[in-house]
């Protein structure tokens, strides 16, 4: 394991961030697109030209420039978080209040923030851990440390927070999966706090060149790493009907798994290729229309279709990211990685998360890991999901370490 010095970013095994003088192919070309982007403009060398488009507001992606640069058109994204949207290239945080309730931060602690994204989540963090008198009685002023795998979004979340006032001394970000937490604490912990948002960020849904929207046209990748794996066009591909069937039941509770695996089959046997986010929706479009009305249990198939796209893509991205596996994983080691007392949250976001996280802590409880469970999941507010609609499903599980 290595430190990247100077720079409040981390890495474990043989994950890396960037190192300015020998960073991989990989690297460097991620932190050109950095400095391409809206969040790297201080980084930019000459000035490009703001993208048009027709109508009063944009809707592509890459047309949405002001809401992907949130601290320079503040009055832009209040527009939209009004309307009850997300804007392109933001994630906003889900039930803050709640989870910062329940972890009681307190100056001088250690924290792990799982699951880093757009960073909202450490920043409430982070403001807790300055936010008391600075430090505990031994001068100790506490310190955060955050996971993520997705070497776009670390780097700009990194240079956000900085920007904030949180560098190095108070704050670290670590590119490492989070079933890794075992290998994170045992160079950092344990720790005394422990947040997993276990939800795709947005800015990885909205921008269609990562693959994970049904909504817009791109290439068909969902890979939360890009540079690892197989993108999600080359794993269909590998997947017979029974296997995308099952995945498909298994990850999404997807009613329509045999018509929809089966709609897929006959697309590659005749030959066609399904390598785009559009191509893949239009076959499950064409699959439920094609079945009996009697059959639909939404209120109508154009709701049908809809529902079929997400699941289809929820249970896709789940299964190119093993992300059961990983969750499995964490659960298993997260005990070791917490101090005695330390608080954990975790939000999931459909029922095969949620499934796994009760039957964890239940477990851990009655062998005596865990001195509390919460016996009931914990829901946003009406409020909370009216100005932020993507926390509807959200559910949030808490314990304490015993």
């Amino acid at each position: 394991m290595a430190c990247i010095v100077g720079t409040g970013t981390d890495m474990i095994g043989e994950e890396h961030l960037h190192l300015p003088e020998k960073a991989g192919t990989a690297e460097k070309s991620y932190a050109q697109m950095f400095r391409n982007s809206p969040r790297g403009g201080l980084m930019q060398e000459k000035h490009r030209r703001r993208p048009h488009y027709s109508g009063k507001y944009p809707r592509r992606f890459e047309e949405k420039y002001k809401e992907r640069n949130p601290e320079k058109y503040k009055d832009t994204i209040e527009h939209v978080i009004s309307k009850g949207s997300t804007p392109a290239g933001m994630h906003i945080p889900i039930m803050v209040d709640e989870i910062l309730d329940f972890l009681q931060i307190s100056p001088g602690e250690r924290g792990l923030d799982c699951t880093l994204g757009y960073g909202g989540h450490s920043l409430k963090m982070l403001e807790a851990l300055r936010g008391h008198c600075g430090e505990n009685e031994n001068g100790d002023k506490g310190h955060l440390y955050a996971l993520d795998v997705d070497p776009i979004e670390i780097v700009k979340t990194r240079e956000r927070l900085k920007e904030k006032g949180y560098g190095e001394e108070i704050f670290t970000a670590v590119r490492t999966n989070f079933r890794n937490i075992d290998e994170v604490a045992e160079k950092y912990g344990p720790f005394d706090f422990v947040l997993a948002d276990l939800g795709v960020s947005s800015m990885q849904i909205d921008n269609p060149e990562r693959g994970f929207s049904y909504k817009t046209d791109g290439p068909l990748d969902m890979r939360l790493d890009p540079t690892k794996g197989e993108p999600a066009a080359e794993r269909l591909k590998a997947l017979s009907e029974d296997e995308i069937a099952s995945m498909l039941y298994e990850n999404s509770d997807e009613p329509y798994a045999a018509e929809i695996a089966k709609a897929i089959i006959k697309v590659f046997r005749s030959g066609g290729k399904i390598e785009t986010t559009r191509e893949l929706s239009e076959v499950v479009k064409k699959a439920v229309t094609m079945i009996s009305s009697k059959k639909i249990v939404e209120d109508s198939r154009e709701d049908a279709v809809k529902k079929a796209c997400a699941r289809t893509f929820q249970a896709l991205r789940i299964d190119v990211n093993s992300e059961m596996e990983v969750l499995y994983e964490f659960l298993e080691k997260l005990p070791g990685a917490v101090r005695e007392g330390g608080r954990i949250c975790i939000l999931t976001f459909h029922s095969g998360e949620d499934r796994l996280v009760k039957k964890a802590f239940k477990a851990g409880q009655g062998d005596g890991v865990y001195s509390f469970v919460s016996k009931e999941v914990k829901r946003p507010s009406r409020e909370e999901c009216v100005r932020n609609p993507r926390a509807r499903s959200t559910k949030l599980r808490c314990a304490v370490k015993a």
